[in-house]
């Protein structure tokens, strides 16, 4: 796997999965629609993380230009 994000996109990526995890897990939203809320935020989260996303590998898209 070699890293296809850009530090702006890993951030933006992080950010987004945290405010997810929040809002599903943290009870803003309720019910089902708040566990797939929060399952959901483990994507950007993870794939911010880690640096690699599978959608830009498969569409053959970088944003990290080395």
């Amino acid at each position: 796997m070699k890293v296809n994000e850009a530090s702006w996109d890993r951030i933006a990526r992080v950010l987004l999965g945290a405010v997810l995890l929040y809002l599903g897990f943290g009870g803003v939203i309720g019910g089902t629609l708040g566990l797939v809320v929060g399952i959901i935020g483990f994507i950007p989260l993870l794939t911010g993380l880690i640096g690699w996303c599978p959608l830009y590998a498969l569409f053959k898209i970088s944003t990290h230009h080395a």
